[in-house]
């Protein structure tokens, strides 16, 4: 009886402490994962300089403009012997040099080169967008996993409660049979030992229950030991059609959108590296001004200043037939774009129908545990009945508590594997509602 107690206030502890946990949605656990998450602020700081670098300055097509500045000078002892006369001594000559300038350089043709560079950067920076929008959808299926885990072990629970609440009717009624002559002493004790294992299993689900909260406030990266309530039930898509989620699939899977800009990517290096064949023209230009003193030489100050301009026009004759190699090796390259699309298509699709496959089985399986369910309860009010009369033996109600209590979980856990199944379809599909 004191452990009966014991455990009854424990219950009563966890039921008030229960009302004292916030209620977290799966709208709201996704929301904080998405503000808090290190993945998604990473990829965002990817996706910044993706679009930072997407300028024209950054492809070539400005003009740089370089300043320079020399201050300097020297001292130096010296002996001049001209020609008739005598000898020039001159001890600690001191020589100064000073200039500055600026030069402006500009390349205005290279051969397209420069237009090639910045279409790069421009899908550069849908990569980094993909790149983004895959972080974000990989965090929301795990925030949406990990949600549902905590619902599932905490349906656990719920069902091995319940297993308790049988034990300790069961207890009671061979004690009281045991009290009125009509029951044995190993009744009582077995009927003891089947509620200590439940308890056992009671508190291993409750350690799994708090363990996988502990998960999912890692995922949205708050205080680990944040303690919540969660909703009671899983809820699953039943209505997903694969033809849809095919065609969703095409536009929006990021590892498809990924090799589109990698094809991409590849098209645009081979015309850069074709502008190599054309001629490069740059304007440059440029203003100077120097001055020196030097007592040592024939004009003992010097200055000026002034402006320079110019045409500069280069082109690649001829090297090593490196061009022709890199234009080659472009094609290749294209080529080898072309087959990482065609294989990831593949892949995705290959997937996805995977994911549904699951994804249908699991819904048939949910239907029939749902059936078992009703049938292992049925059997148990009915053997429990027939052991208040005393016409089985306490063996056959345990069979049926434990059918009851495998069929229970079972329910929890296809439920819970349809519901990974689900997002695992639209995640592949790239198709979860971030608002959920």
């Amino acid at each position: 009886m004191s452990k009966k107690l014991q455990l009854l206030s424990f219950l009563l502890c966890l039921s008030f402490s229960g009302f004292a946990q916030e209620l977290l949605t799966l709208k709201e656990a996704v929301s904080i994962a998405l503000q808090n998450n290190y993945d998604i602020k990473i990829s965002r700081n990817d996706l910044s300089i993706a679009k930072n670098n997407n300028n024209i300055g950054n492809a070539g097509m400005l003009p740089t403009l370089d300043g320079t500045y020399i201050n300097g000078g020297g001292i130096q002892n010296t002996r001049q012997t001209p020609a008739t006369g005598p000898d020039r001594v001159i001890t600690g000559a001191k020589s100064t040099n000073n200039s500055l300038g600026a030069d402006l350089n500009w390349t205005v043709f290279d051969g397209f080169t420069m237009f090639a560079n910045y279409d790069r950067l421009k899908e550069l920076q849908k990569q980094g967008e993909v790149n983004a929008r895959l972080t974000i959808l990989n965090t929301v299926a795990d925030v949406i996993n990990a949600y549902y885990d905590v619902i599932r072990q905490q349906q656990l629970l719920i069902a091995a409660d319940s297993a308790i609440d049988v034990s300790v009717l069961r207890t009671n009624i061979a004690k009281t049979k045991l009290e009125l002559g009509r029951g044995s002493k190993l009744d009582v004790l077995t009927a003891q030992v089947d509620y200590n294992t439940d308890t056992s299993n009671y508190l291993q689900i409750k350690n799994f229950l708090q363990v996988s909260k502990i998960r999912l406030n890692q995922i949205m990266v708050r205080d680990i030991s944040t303690n919540f309530s969660v909703a009671d039930s899983i809820d699953v898509d039943r209505g997903i059609l694969f033809s849809k989620q095919a065609e969703i699939a095409e536009q929006q899977n990021p590892d498809v959108q990924n090799a589109f800009i990698n094809q991409r990517l590849a098209s645009l290096n081979l015309k850069a590296v074709r502008g190599a064949r054309y001629p490069a023209i740059s304007l440059n230009s440029g203003y100077s001004r120097a001055n020196s003193t030097s007592p040592t030489g024939f004009n003992q100050k010097f200055a000026a200043n002034g402006f320079t301009y110019g045409v500069t026009a280069s082109l690649n004759l001829f090297n090593g037939f490196l061009q022709r190699q890199n234009e080659r090796n472009a094609k290749i390259e294209i080529e080898t774009s072309k087959l990482n699309l065609g294989k990831t298509k593949l892949d995705v699709n290959s997937q996805l129908l995977s994911a549904y496959q699951n994804y249908a089985t699991y819904l048939d399986l949910v239907k029939l545990e749902q059936r078992n369910v009703d049938i292992a309860k049925e059997s148990l009010d009915i053997t429990l009945a027939k052991y208040r009369l005393g016409s089985i033996a306490p063996l056959e109600l345990r069979e049926a508590q434990r059918n009851a209590i495998d069929a229970q979980n079972r329910f929890i856990e296809m439920q819970y594997q349809a519901k990974l199944a689900e997002t695992m379809l639209k995640e592949i599909s790239g198709n979860i509602n971030l608002s959920n």
